[in-house]
């Protein structure tokens, strides 16, 4: 039977790739936007930026992130290096919001394009390059989602304030 965070973290997990296809799905409905023909340059392609959250059980934060750091942090930057990520960023609240609403960690990465944003395979080569113990990553994985309460990824993007 499973616990209560696996049924948690299922539920995000598949709420995250319910959303991520929808809006993929959208995205790819839309109509091209064509570019006057005076312009020379063509239009560059925005980039793609997205909230991950995190909420850790209580007094295990500092053993998450010693794990995000250590097998999660290096494939972000493999990927930064490669060019499909622009920037990671990460926050932490200075207080404690209410149960219902607190996320201990905030990671924030700016995607090349959202094309950049979908795992063509190349995520598990470098995964397997960059930690040839893959036993004893797997089980540190394994561990930093054990003691994860709740995960989402939350696309955003940005609203003008013009009228």
């Amino acid at each position: 039977m499973e616990s209560d965070g696996a049924k948690t973290r299922t539920l995000c997990f598949r709420s995250g790739l319910a959303l991520f296809a929808w809006l993929l799905c959208f995205l790819s409905a839309l109509p091209a936007a064509q570019a006057p023909a005076s312009t020379k340059e063509p239009a560059k392609e925005a980039t793609f930026e997205v909230e991950y959250y995190y909420k850790i059980q209580w007094g295990h934060t500092d053993e998450w992130l010693r794990l995000f750091k250590k097998n999660h942090l290096p494939l972000l930057k493999a990927l930064k290096e490669q060019g499909r990520i622009v920037e990671i960023e990460m926050d932490k609240p200075r207080y404690h919001a209410t149960e219902d609403a607190r996320w201990d960690y905030r990671v924030t990465i700016t995607w090349k394009t959202i094309a950049a944003s979908v795992d063509p395979g190349t995520e598990q080569a470098l995964i397997r390059k960059l930690f040839p113990d893959q036993e004893t990553f797997q089980r540190e994985e394994q561990r930093r989602f054990e003691i994860l309460l709740a995960h989402s990824d939350v696309p955003v993007v940005p609203v003008s304030l013009e009228p």
